[in-house]
């Protein structure tokens, strides 16, 4: 380990970038659908020993911040571009119009997220030390950057460095004490420990001290799953979730909008399997309705035909608002709440849109470009003000997350305004067969067991599920597969919600690494001079 070290500390100019680029790339097999955890010691590890060759100032004996800094972003471009080349395959879907801005999302959005790797490597380095303490401090300059992430020009914090710590629903337990933004600063110090090995200064307590964290992320996990008392519930739901599984440039292209709708009712419309109950609630999933409902009353009263006496649809639809007379209507990506004589019960419309999906940022500027967003409405969609709980006729409230909202913590109010469960319709069909909807699927998962809420997750094609308060799979339908699946889940009329203090671990968290980064810096310090 410490021949090998040697020979990576002493790397430099091209060899130094590509291995960097190929150990943010190992990193990314962490993520699914690959899930392989071991692969981020090898990922980090390299880093760490490439940041101990990056040059720097003799005098003071701190990293230039060149050299850190590009380190640290060529890493950053191997994981980003390995973690999110399939965000391609939505430009795909029309090329003849987008495919000039493939490059853009395959490797300039990377570049971009990049960017934040570079500076926390080149933070990192400034307080570098031999021993455990650049391991701390290199966990305090992820641990920020990842939080700077989920809310800089309205955040992108996508497979952030903690779910890889996450994979099976034994290892997600943490989040729920913890919460993501804590897990990552603690992921990035385990996963950088074995570097240890290759300089032995002050390997012992910083190997000993990942042991720990180890041993506790695992031993929680088993707690929670198979010791602690399981977290009461006093009502079920049974619902079904419908994965229509239409091809996304099929919808797109708008010429059979009637046999789309059909579709969803046929599948609503299905008997249970024997010795299944009738569903309480039907879901659809993101932007299913093809059309403005408000404006197609026949369609509501097919749906009202459709369903069953106390049944109740949520459907994922585009809602309008008429704004007077001269003006055009605002758009809003939204979930309908629908009866059995259908009538809208209630809606709660989007508030993060999806930047060049559902609108143009810097609109002025970059439209006088040719560039707009993927999905054609007259001004593209608005901004929810606030978030809207659903509550059904039976008093069960749900939590709607639309589409990628379920990748924020932020978003999620701490009291969930009263909501029993966390309902996520998605379209995750512009994807295809790639990783995207895989990586979303965990991401949303984590909401679960983070807020301790189960979460109903449909899907337009991959990966529709309900999901426990633990991150367990109760029932689902797998990617490309097209159906209808009956789920019944316990859920609790006064859960017992943890959120509220996430925030304040993450900062706990990152004191606590601090202080480990600054003593051994210090003394490092000392000793040289």
């Amino acid at each position: 380990m410490q021949a090998l070290a040697a020979r990576i500390l002493l790397l430099w100019g091209v060899r130094r970038a590509g291995l960097a680029v190929l150990a943010g790339a190992i990193g990314a097999l962490a993520l699914p659908p690959f899930d392989i955890f071991a692969s981020m010691f090898v990922s980090f590890t390299l880093l760490v020993w490439l940041l101990d060759g990056a040059t720097g100032d003799a005098e003071t004996g701190r990293a230039g911040l060149s050299s850190s800094f590009w380190t640290g972003w060529f890493f950053g471009f191997g994981y980003f571009v390995s973690g999110l080349w399939w965000l391609g395959n939505a430009l795909l879907l029309e090329a003849d119009e987008f495919a000039w801005a493939i490059p853009l999302a395959v490797l300039g959005l990377p570049a971009v997220l990049a960017i934040f790797y570079g500076l926390a490597t080149m933070l990192a380095r400034q307080v570098w030390s031999d021993g455990m303490g650049r391991i701390a401090a290199l966990a305090v300059a992820f641990g920020l950057v990842e939080w700077l992430r989920s809310f800089i020009a309205t955040g992108f914090p996508w497979n952030a460095i903690g779910y890889a710590a996450m994979p099976v629903p034994l290892m997600m337990q943490s989040s729920y004490l913890l919460g993501i933004l804590a897990i990552t600063p603690l992921a990035v110090y385990v996963f950088s420990a074995p570097a240890l090995l290759g300089t032995r200064r002050g390997a012992w307590p910083g190997l000993l001290l990942a042991a720990l964290l180890l041993s506790a992320h695992f031993g929680y996990g088993g707690y929670r799953l198979y010791v602690a008392p399981p977290m009461e519930a006093d009502k079920t739901l049974t619902v079904r979730l419908v994965q229509p599984a239409i091809d996304q440039s099929q919808k797109m292209e708008n010429t059979d909008r009637i046999g789309v709708f059909e579709k969803h009712l046929s599948l609503s419309a299905a008997a249970p399997e024997d010795g299944k109950p009738r569903p309480d609630v039907i879901i659809w999933p993101e932007t299913s309705v093809p059309f403005i409902l408000t404006e197609n009353p026949d369609a509501l009263v097919r749906i009202g035909d459709v369903l069953q006496e106390g049944q109740v649809l949520l459907t994922g639809a585009v809602r309008a608002e008429e704004r007077g007379a001269g003006q055009p209507p605002l758009y809003y990506n939204s979930v309908y709440m629908i009866d059995d004589k259908g009538q809208i019960l209630g809606a709660s419309d989007k508030i993060h849109l999806t930047p060049f999906g559902e609108y143009v940022p810097f609109e002025d500027i970059l439209r006088r470009f040719g560039i707009e967003e993927l999905i054609s409405l007259p001004g593209g969609f608005t901004a929810a003000a606030s978030r809207a709980p659903l509550k059904l006729p039976s008093g069960i409230g749900f939590y709607p997350l639309i589409c990628y909202e379920a990748i924020f913590p932020a978003e999620i109010a701490p009291d969930l305004a009263g909501a029993n469960a966390i309902l996520n319709v998605t379209n995750d069909a512009w994807f295809g067969s790639t990783p995207g909807p895989y990586q979303h699927f965990l991401q949303a998962r984590l909401r679960a067991v983070e807020t301790g809420l189960p979460l109903i997750r449909v899907a337009s094609n991959g990966i529709s599920a309900v999901v426990d308060p633990y991150g367990r799979v109760i029932d689902g339908l797998a990617l490309n597969a097209s159906g209808a699946v009956d789920a019944t889940l316990d859920v609790s009329s006064d859960p017992k919600r943890n959120i509220q203090s996430h925030l304040l671990n993450f900062w706990l968290v990152i004191a606590a690494m601090a202080v480990i980064a600054l003593f051994s810096s210090l003394g490092f310090i000392r000793r040289t001079n």
